[in-house]
């Protein structure tokens, strides 16, 4: 690996130093943490997880940034951009156990990461406390979506590196309760994503509630303008690192792209065979809307898949569980939307599958970096519909792609077994289809047109009034109706007639003597 110096770009500052990487075609022995001076309690933690080699980034960075120097860091996603500024912040920062703790404000932070996104923010985090678990440094993670009591309590106890996204550290901040006025070190991490979620303003509030007199890291994948000016505005004289490639939207070269042509209802099947694969181990399914992240989630459930989807419309809790379940390997897909899938750096994914075709290019190297990370390799693949063929177009001009026209795939292909290493035979799913719900017996609701038995109503129930409609006692009305009655029939024999004349009852349905008519009542 040979660093060698370039004149300054366009979009850099005219002091800045800008560093490359290119290939050298002998062999070098890469150098360890240690030879790059690096603390040994650092080392020693990183040992114990088996990281013994910095990888470009880290290498051209950790010389330059363990100085205290400005500078920009750009690579391609999933080179190891996190140890390349949390090592320094690390050995820069004042432990409890050095003489000079007593110097530093009683539990205010010594370093601050903003990272764009939850999850990446609890990935830092956990770096962090990996490679500086022998240093007794405190790490705080803050987001949203969650209570703030916790995170208030413990700045009060005290915190020595704060990593948080932009907006819950501006909340914590306006009440007073986030101190940055001692901050020697802050790091903006995926700078370009910050852009498009629209947390430029609350990064530059950071900043100056930060002093002038601290180094600043920016590492970013890409380098919009809005970025380049933001660095000319809060940096002094940074030096610019640009690793492995100096084209921003270089893809990964371990990773190994597929497109293909496919139609909507078909992609589920597309995808229940693609986990059948096999060299298939974890997959992440990156969809365009939360809807269609839920949707496409529970219809690999149902097809007997381990899913889970991944996106801003569930709780963090539900959204921290997915993905301790993927780390875990309980859970075998991740379907996430772009957002939620932002900073995931989880080992062993072998599948990235674009479920619909990205917005742009960057999106699209975003989205494929999650695989063939950390010099590993890896599979994407790019299901297009119809109406996105001049969208993936675009795309592919814009990353000089071999992939222009791309190939109508459906799942019963050919060639889609063959590309991807599926059995003959294998279908979409790994369960039979649930049988439908069983209709009720005819039994049970008798003949068609006749209709159900209902239970007898008591007809022997008695009613207990104490007056009746006209406001007459009870007990004199029926004595009243009484006497009238024996007057009536007795009246009716007077007239000639032998036999008192029945009396007709009226029936419950209206039917009966004088055509249903109502009794008179008692007036």
């Amino acid at each position: 690996m040979i660093l060698a110096p370039r004149r300054p770009a366009d979009d850099t500052h005219e002091s800045d130093t800008t560093l490359t990487s290119t290939q050298n075609t002998t062999e070098t022995t890469t150098p360890s943490f240690r030879d790059l001076g690096v603390m040994p309690q650092i080392c020693d933690a990183l040992d114990r997880a088996g990281i013994t080699h910095p990888f470009a980034i880290q290498e051209m960075t950790l010389s330059v940034a363990l100085l205290g120097t400005d500078l920009i860091g750009q690579a391609r996603t999933g080179t190891g951009k996190t140890l390349a500024f949390g090592i320094p912040v690390l050995q820069r920062s004042v432990a409890p156990s050095d003489p000079d703790y007593s110097e530093i404000p009683q539990g205010k932070p010594q370093a601050l990461i903003v990272a764009p996104t939850r999850e990446l923010a609890i990935q830092v985090s956990g770096d962090l406390e990996l490679a500086g678990k022998d240093r007794g440094l405190r790490v705080l993670t803050i987001y949203g979506g969650v209570g703030y009591e916790p995170q208030i309590e413990a700045l009060e106890t005290g915190v020595d590196i704060v990593v948080g996204t932009p907006g819950r550290l501006i909340d914590l901040a306006n009440r007073k309760v986030l101190d940055l006025s001692h901050v020697h070190a802050l790091v903006l991490d995926e700078a370009d994503e910050m852009l498009d979620l629209g947390f430029l303003p609350d990064v530059e509030k950071l900043l100056r509630l930060t002093p002038e007199t601290r180094q600043t890291m920016l590492f970013s994948a890409t380098m919009p303008a809005a970025i380049v000016s933001l660095a000319r505005m809060h940096m002094r004289h940074p030096m610019n690192i640009r690793a492995e490639s100096s084209y921003e939207n270089a893809t990964v070269p371990a990773t190994a792209q597929f497109i293909y042509l496919a139609h909507d209802l078909d992609k589920p099947e597309i995808i229940g065979r693609l986990l059948q694969a096999e060299d298939a181990d974890k997959m992440i399914v990156f969809t365009r809307t939360k809807r269609q992240a839920q949707r496409v989630a529970d219809d690999l459930v149902e097809r007997g898949f381990k899913a889970s989807p991944l996106h801003g419309d569930m709780a963090q809790v539900a959204r921290e569980k997915a993905l301790t379940k993927f780390r875990e390997d309980k859970i075998k897909v991740l379907v996430a939307t772009d957002v939620a899938a932002r900073g995931i750096d989880v080992s062993g994914v072998s599948h990235v599958v674009n479920y619909t075709c990205p917005e742009d290019d960057k999106t699209y190297v975003h989205r494929i970096g999650r695989t063939g990370r950390a010099g590993a390799s890896g599979i994407a693949i790019t299901l297009v519909d119809a109406t996105d063929v001049h969208r993936w177009k675009m795309i592919n001009k814009a990353l000089d792609l071999p992939f222009d026209e791309p190939l109508e795939t459906y799942s019963t292909s050919e060639h889609l077994f063959h590309d991807q290493g599926i059995a003959p035979g294998t279908k979409g799913r790994i369960v039979p289809p649930a049988p439908p719900a069983p209709r009720a017996d005819r039994g049970d609701r008798g003949e068609r047109g006749e209709r159900s038995e209902r239970p007898a109503r008591n007809r022997d129930r008695t009613r207990t009034r104490t007056r009746t409609r006209g406001g007459q006692p009870v007990e004199s009305a029926a004595s009243t109706a009484s006497t009238a009655s024996t007057a009536t029939e007795a009246a009716l024999a007077a007239d000639g007639g032998t036999e008192a004349p029945r009396r007709r009852r009226r029936r419950r349905s209206g039917g009966g003597g004088g055509g249903g008519a109502k009794p008179a009542t008692d007036a």
